[in-house]
This record gives C-alpha cells, structure tokens and sequence, in this order.
C-alpha cells in the first residue's frame, strides 16, 4: 500500500491576484506549477503547519482566511491528501528558498501553467468562483 502525505497549501490573494510556485528541477514533480506549502507534521494542525511552511519555504507570514478543498491524488510516490486554503500576505513579501521561480497572476490566467496534478482541482474552483 502507498503512503499517504498529508499536505497543505496556501492560496495566497493580494491586488487580486494570486500567487504560484513553480517547483525546482531537483524538487519531485520538476518545474510544475502549485500553491506553496508543505507536509503536516505531527502534533500540528493544517493550520499550523501551512503558516510554519510558507514562513520556511518562502519567509514571509500569513494569515489563513478559510479552507478552499481538500483533494487526494495518487502520485508514483505516494497518495497525497492535498487542503488548501484562501490566504492572505501579512506584510513581508514572498522570497524564493526552494521554488524555480513564483508569479502573481490574475484569476484568469491560472489556466495558463501547467499545475501540479494534486492542485488543479482548486484552481478549477478558484475560476469557478470567480
């Protein structure tokens, strides 16, 4: 039986725009595009471990508004229990650690990357909801 990963990620809106991560050549999945975030450790809430991810991966704080969805996806490597969450930026602004490359991009331009498997159901919704 695969492991199952329980991830998190932060839908981060500011100007009305949203921000996206394009994963490294040395990261899995190389060069696809996703919501920044992390595994949950534990002892810590998808909450906790959002905000403790996005302030290692990309030095900056967050403020999570409300749960988006959470979807699973079977990857090679495992099965991943992806939660994303609508986010906003307290004021430092993002800085790349991990990621090839991050854009700020209207909703209506999401479509134009291409997305890690786990994260196209919540930019469906997110264009959905526009």
């Amino acid at each position: 039986m695969k492991k199952v990963i329980n991830v998190v990620g932060a839908i981060i809106f500011s100007d009305n725009k949203i921000l996206c991560a394009q994963r490294s050549e040395k990261m899995s999945l190389p060069l696809m595009w996703e919501f920044p975030g992390g595994k949950v450790e534990k002892n810590e809430s998808e909450e906790e471990a959002l905000i403790r991810e996005i302030q290692e991966e990309m030095k900056c704080d967050i403020s999570i508004n409300e749960k988006l969805t959470t979807t699973e996806y079977e990857y090679d490597f495992g099965i991943v229990n992806l939660t994303t969450f609508k986010c906003q930026l307290n004021q430092d602004v993002p800085t790349l650690t991990e990621h090839k490359e991050i854009k700020w991009l209207p909703i209506n331009q999401l479509n134009s990357l291409t997305w890690a498997p786990a994260d196209i159901p919540a930019v469906k919704l997110i264009i959905e909801g526009e």
